[in-house]
């Protein structure tokens, strides 16, 4: 089987992706989450006018030539409004937030005023609707608040609680399942022999698909065995997104694409024209994609960033979007071969908003701690000419 590239890969796996349903969540429960339907007021905020300060209601023509006594009525405080009307020289005790009566257009601060028993003498004039919040003045009811496709912050869900949206509709959250295979591997906490590692690759991948919205089910590690792999294959049937690690290759001890082909998954395609992550393969069952992600940890997370990430983001709703920008060589770079190269790098962004990215010297893809203290991936497209020290690149941030 030919080689593909990636863009090809990654427009396969996307081919026909539609948003999950919708659901509804409490809004305590909503952060974080993708909003499937547009959000609108259905009530106008403030929904009364309001004093913007502490003081006196007041008709503003009555203070137009201070010093103006006026007659003390009543009070007017935040959930406690004022039931009666202003008529000409009176006035009300009102506090921020509280409604303005009836009949004042206006109100004087605090300060400005000297209150005596049943008498108040303002000090300084006010203009009509100084100091007042009219109704509406936030958003009014009909207003479009939050757009469909939104990942709710902290200020999306205050203003949908003000907007009094207790429930909000928002996307299910993809189910990952992830099977890691391969009798060298033991979890992290046991006792490896000399001849195992302790995996790392289901955590990492568990912890990218939940930063990115998606609900995981850890299988754990599945020993080099055809019926162990396709066991964990069935339990995972209910998924939306099948991710495994390693067993994809041709090896005497690998069965991964043997298992899933026996459980009903039809292969796509398997090997891409890139580096690292080469022995990429991805299959589909009904509903559901599988994804055959490289055993190499490092290898594993790119594929993970290039392929995982923008499915869970079509299942979510998500726009699609370029992640790659440009930035300068702060080193020289060989010429490229035949294969797609995403090489890890660290990167220096100025007050200017200029970036400088250089390459790590060794690319081994074992190598996490390099991957840990990279900040982005080069991008070096296949039979890329040498590219020297300022020549402009284009990368990938590494944001998980």
């Amino acid at each position: 089987m030919a080689l593909i590239p990636v863009e090809e890969a990654r427009a396969r796996i996307l081919k026909n992706v539609k948003p999950l349903p919708a659901e509804a969540v409490k809004i305590e429960r909503a952060l974080g989450r993708v909003l499937a339907k547009p959000l609108k007021a259905v009530r106008n905020q403030p929904p009364f006018d309001a004093s913007a300060m502490d003081g006196y209601a007041v008709i503003a023509a009555d203070v137009a030539n201070p010093p103006a006594t006026l007659r003390l009525i009543g009070l007017s405080a935040a959930g406690h409004g004022f039931k009666g009307r202003l008529k000409r020289g009176d006035c009300v005790r009102i506090f921020t937030g509280a409604p303005v009566p009836k009949g004042a257009d206006a109100v004087v601060i605090q300060e400005n005023t000297e209150a005596r028993g049943k008498e108040v003498t303002v000090l300084q004039p006010v203009k009509p609707e100084q100091n007042v919040r009219f109704a509406g003045l936030d958003f009014r009811k009909g207003d479009a608040l939050l757009p469909a496709g939104l990942t709710l912050g902290a200020r999306d869900i205050g203003l949908a609680a003000a907007a009094n949206a207790p429930v909000l509709m928002v996307r299910r959250r993809p189910v990952v399942a992830l099977i890691a295979t391969g009798d060298e591997l033991v979890l992290p906490g046991q006792a490896p022999r000399a001849d195992q590692i302790v995996s790392s690759n289901s955590h990492a991948l568990a912890a990218m698909a939940e930063h990115l919205g998606a609900t995981v089910m850890n299988f754990g590690i599945v020993p080099d065995n055809l019926k162990a792999t396709e066991r964990a294959i069935r339990k995972a049937a209910k998924a939306d997104i099948l991710v495994t690690t390693g067993g994809a290759s041709v090896g005497d001890h690998d069965y991964v694409q043997e298992a899933l082909r026996n459980t009903g998954i039809a292969i796509d395609f398997w090997k891409i024209a890139m580096r690292p992550g080469k022995p990429f393969m991805y299959g589909r069952r009904k509903g559901q994609h599988v994804l055959g992600l490289p055993g190499n940890p490092v290898s594993a997370l790119v594929c993970a960033r290039l392929f995982l990430k923008p499915l869970i983001d079509a299942l979510l709703g998500l726009p699609a979007g370029d992640d790659l920008v440009e930035a300068r060589l702060g080193a020289s770079m060989k010429a490229n071969d035949s294969r797609q190269d995403y090489v890890r790098a660290t990167l220096v962004e100025a007050p200017d908003g200029s970036r400088t990215v250089t390459p790590f010297d060794k690319q081994d893809s074992s190598m996490q701690r390099t991957f840990r203290e990279a900040q982005a991936l080069i991008v070096r497209p296949p039979q890329a000419k040498v590219a020297g020290q300022g020549d402009v690149v284009q990368i990938l941030r590494l944001d998980f």
